[in-house]
């Protein structure tokens, strides 16, 4: 079975994570959940796969200054799904290629996702 592209879901609420990464997963990708940045850095330093698409959910655990540098020298694309408060002067914001603004369900957002990085058929 081959795998679709990799997502990387960054989000503090599981609940929120895990419906989005099943959803993907449902749609064909390798989907994987992080609660934190951090989580996200320390995968990125230990793993030859890169995410075609890291998908962050502000709020949450906001990464420090340091960590958004840490994902801009990365080059993988980075989402911010944050709502209508989500100001485009955060340094996440700021390297992000694109920003989604709530409310938004889970299905709107994978459908974002699909739009971007399809699922090639095999």
């Amino acid at each position: 079975m081959n795998r679709g592209p990799s997502i990387w879901i960054v989000d503090a609420e599981h609940w929120t994570r895990a419906c989005l990464r099943a959803e993907l997963i449902e749609r064909g990708y390798d989907a994987v959940g992080f609660e934190d940045v951090r989580d996200v850095l320390i995968q990125t330093a230990l793993a030859p796969v890169r995410p075609a698409l890291l998908v962050v959910t502000v709020p949450g655990q906001r990464p420090s200054d340091r960590q958004v540098d840490a994902l801009k020298r990365n080059g993988f694309p980075i989402w911010v799904v944050g709502g209508t408060a989500t100001s485009p002067h955060d340094p996440l914001v700021a390297v992000s290629a694109r920003l989604l603004r709530r409310p938004l369900t889970i299905g709107a957002i994978a459908d974002e996702i699909q739009r971007a990085v399809p699922v090639r058929a095999t």
